[in-house]
């Protein structure tokens, strides 16, 4: 017979969702708001990050609750999110620096010149 989640576990994993979702949804909006593709990549970038604790938090609750024991399995998928995350972020906006100033586009930094 599988075990029941008791009433306060299912009420805190349904807050912390909801706030995982709260989270997302002020990132699109800062998406829709910022007129940059630069500035549009810091919102999502952080928020994505910030959602994804949020749902992990909820997911050791709702197993753990579930189970005998704490489920800490899910902090393997997070580990990977917290180290992938940050780095696709600065290869996207250095594709996008690449790509302007092919463009010619002026206000941007000169590239960094190598030392010899």
């Amino acid at each position: 017979m599988p075990s029941v989640m008791p009433p306060l576990s299912e009420i805190l994993v349904a807050v912390l969702l909801l706030g995982s979702g709260g989270v997302v949804l002020v990132a699109a909006l800062g998406l829709r708001r910022l007129p940059d593709f630069f500035l549009r990549m810091h919102a999502p970038a952080l928020a994505s990050t910030l959602a994804a604790w949020i749902v992990s938090l909820a997911s050791i609750v709702h197993f753990s609750a579930r189970g005998a024991s704490l489920a800490l399995h899910v902090w393997l998928i997070i580990i990977v999110l917290s180290i992938t995350a940050p780095i696709t972020t600065i290869v996207l906006a250095r594709a996008a620096l690449f790509r302007r100033r092919q463009a010619g586009d002026h206000p941007l930094p000169a590239p960094l010149r190598r030392r010899s």
